[in-house]
């Protein structure tokens, strides 16, 4: 290699040293060092981008070269901090496995919420032209869509954008905690009720419309006073244990198996057993809670790793996906010692 193919720092030239001399995209220069059929590049650009190929002396690597002709085989992941939630991390292992089953890779790229690292990440997945990107929050919320997404074929995952702009695949909140609330209903109980998060959010809304909806086919009406507002965490389920023994509930589904955890710790110290006097269901199925609890924790789970599975099928292009809303992946039951 000669030295021309070199920075003036000694490493090789990249496809964004390029970008930087050009005042260009990434990705306008992979249209144009790979001359794609179709993209709307202007005059001006590409003769900016050839001037910077020719003096920094850019030459695309074997790699670079075989992803040009459209034989890439991988798949990129930009996660915010499912690579260090153990159970989100489940999002990465199913789109693993269901990548590797269709003859992909998957590249994945922990930003930590950094927008600087992220950024990085997609520009550096851009450069090696993958298929597509999977874009994956650790817990299911509306997202701003990094503005570089949009120059490939994304998917986003657990979380979805105003809009519908770009396809998503989420939980079903509404399902999961309708699901919840049949589990106890089924048991035997009529008054139950409901410890929902103070944090707005999709599970917020979605589970207290499925905890109603079971309610009503079950002809059983709503009381709003067995709703307690709660934050999403052990002290949450904890500070509502007085206020839910004042109400007579014979079962409660905890917004999540945290708030569970807590609620374990407050009815502990009022004397009472589950399910023997009270039955708890949870949601989430976070393993390093709910299985170690004593009694176990029923609960309902979060389906991480068909939400990766998922997302990558959407993006090969093996399921449809729906022409309004995101795609939702069912919530199922857990059941174990506790209604």
């Amino acid at each position: 290699m000669s030295t021309s193919e070199h920075g003036r720092n000694g490493s090789p030239v990249t496809m964004r040293d390029v970008a930087k001399v050009a005042g260009v995209s990434v990705a306008t220069v992979s249209h144009v060092v790979n001359d794609k059929a179709g993209a709307r590049i202007g005059d001006d650009a590409r003769r900016r981008v050839q001037e910077a190929v020719i003096e920094l002396g850019y030459r695309p690597n074997a790699l670079a070269k075989t992803l040009s002709q459209g034989t890439s085989r991988f798949i990129g992941l930009v996660a915010d901090a499912i690579a260090t939630t153990p159970f989100a991390g489940q999002i990465i292992h199913g789109a693993q496995d269901e990548a590797w089953k269709h003859g992909y890779v998957l590249l994945v790229a922990n930003t930590d919420g950094n927008e600087a690292a992220e950024n990085e990440a997609i520009a550096m997945m851009l450069e090696h032209q993958v298929h597509g990107i999977l874009y994956s929050t650790w817990y299911h919320r509306e997202i701003q869509v990094p503005e570089a997404l949009h120059q490939t074929d994304t998917v986003l995952v657990d979380c979805f954008a105003a809009g519908n702009v770009l396809p998503a695949v989420v939980p079903d909140e509404e399902q999961g905690g309708r699901t919840a609330t049949e589990e106890l209903l089924a048991a035997g109980h009529r008054r139950i009720a409901f410890i929902n998060t103070t944090t707005p959010s999709p599970a917020q809304t979605g589970r207290l419309a499925g905890y109603r909806s079971a309610l009503e086919a079950a002809g059983i009406e709503f009381d709003e006073s067995l709703v307690f507002p709660a934050a999403p965490e052990q002290e949450g389920g904890y500070a509502a244990t007085s206020a839910l023994l004042e109400s007579k509930a014979t079962a409660v589904f905890c917004h999540n198996d945290r708030v569970a955890m807590g609620l374990y710790d407050g009815l502990r110290e009022h004397g009472l057993r589950i399910p023997e006097d009270i039955a708890v269901m949870g949601f989430d199925n976070q393993d390093v809670i709910a299985a170690h609890l004593r009694p176990t924790l029923s609960t309902v789970a979060l389906p991480h790793y068909e939400l990766g599975a998922a997302g990558v099928r959407l993006l090969l292009g093996l399921e449809p996906a729906p022409e309004s809303g995101p795609q939702l992946i069912a919530c199922p039951p857990v059941l174990r010692h506790s209604i």
